[in-house]
């Protein structure tokens, strides 16, 4: 086995085994790729300040999101298609997340189905949807969450219209993948992958085909992707998927005061501070420079967290110390799934609390409740002076 000492090690045996579409969907942002460099970019200006002489016994990094008991104030965000960056990656990562204590969400867009992860599991987990057009189905996807006994709900309103990935587009991505001559000279060198890929059922989108009207095989499912979204969206619409839900609702991709002020009157239990990992608009700000100034306006009236650029445990500590309740973190357990499937998420949890656990020590802190933005250096300015 190889010693993994950091997210980046994770991130190499990933990118040997798996093949290049599902790396480049994992690895690459929107257009030039700009808010997707600067949302990890941005964390390395910011500075942890060091202290010494300080009790550092009896440390702990245990928390509570919308209610629940978590190890440490990190989620596995969701992430689409991860059951094609490893067999059954969906539940892999969902068994690995209940193990260590941390809350695991599924995306829609997931190979496993919701029915797949609850039956793989004991404890309830999240379940992500996006702003559909479709009531009936969204209504059907609530209820069939609601009987898999999910305790929240994510919805992810900024994907009006999506961003363009230029390596997607390359790479023809779908699930199953496009077998192109390219493609199956990539796939022949990934001969782990494979076999796995080989010995399971689910190699489509669960959540959808034989569900959405419409979809009954893989052949569908492009033309009714192209049409589900609702460009029309406004918060009317939200409220009405909150109250069609009727329980806990995080609302993820905030990155503007005005909104997360919007997502407080609508009710939103925790709003989650992101730009889709840089995958949708280019050029908009990191996630960790608009964090402060949003916890500021409402982070007393909802749950403030931060989503985009977290590779280490030290980038939590700094969430949190800028007044974040918890962060998620999307990439770097896709690196854990795709290298070493349930063991690599176990993996990169474990690297993280390590990080953390270590640098809130080192920067005098014992407890993660007592972690304020006291322990940083930050910048000048950070926020940028934008007219």
């Amino acid at each position: 086995m190889p010693i993994i000492t950091e997210i980046a090690d994770l991130k190499r045996i990933y990118k040997r085994r798996v093949p290049k579409m599902f790396y480049d969907y994992a690895e690459s942002g929107s257009w030039s790729e700009q808010t997707f460099r600067e949302n990890t970019s941005d964390f390395d200006k910011i500075r942890l300040r060091q202290r010494i002489a300080m009790d550092m016994n009896d440390r702990s990094t245990k928390s509570q999101l919308v209610g629940e008991d978590v190890s440490m104030p990190v989620a596995l965000a969701p992430v689409g298609l991860t059951g094609m960056q490893s067999a059954d990656g969906e539940i892999k990562a969902a068994k690995a997340a209940e193990k260590f204590g941390v809350p695991f969400c599924l995306s829609t867009m997931s190979i496993c189905s919701i029915e797949d992860v609850a039956e793989h599991t004991t404890k309830p987990f999240w379940f992500q949807v996006y702003t559909l057009k479709d009531d009936d189905f969204m209504r059907r996807l609530f209820e069939r969450a609601q009987a898999a006994k999910c305790s929240a709900i994510v919805i992810t309103v900024d994907l009006q219209v999506m961003g363009q990935r230029h390596k997607d587009i390359k790479n023809g991505l779908s699930a199953p993948p496009k077998l192109t001559p390219a493609s199956i000279a990539n796939m022949m060198t990934k001969v782990t992958w494979g076999l796995e890929m080989l010995r399971t059922k689910r190699r489509f989108f669960g959540n959808i085909v034989g569900h959405a009207e419409g979809v009954s095989d893989p052949s569908s499912l492009s033309s009714w992707t192209a049409e589900a979204f609702d460009p029309s969206l406004d918060w009317d619409r939200i409220k009405t998927l909150m109250d069609m839900w009727g329980g806990k609702v995080i609302l993820k991709g905030i990155l503007d005061v005005e909104d997360a002020k919007k997502a407080v009157e609508v009710g939103a239990d925790a709003i989650v501070v992101s730009n889709h990992g840089g995958r949708q608009l280019d050029g908009a700000l990191s996630s960790i420079r608009m964090l402060e100034e949003i916890v500021k306006e409402v982070g007393d009236k909802t749950e403030v967290w931060l989503d985009s650029g977290i590779r280490s445990g030290q980038d939590v500590l700094k969430a949190i110390a800028l007044g974040a309740k918890g962060v998620m973190i999307g990439r770097a357990w896709v690196y854990g799934l795709g290298a070493m499937g349930e063991k690599g998420v176990t993996t990169a949890l474990e690297v993280i609390h390590k990080e953390l656990d270590t640098s809130m020590a080192l920067c005098g802190k014992r407890d993660i409740h007592d972690v304020d933005r006291d322990i940083l250096l930050v910048p000048k300015n950070f926020a940028g002076d934008w007219s």
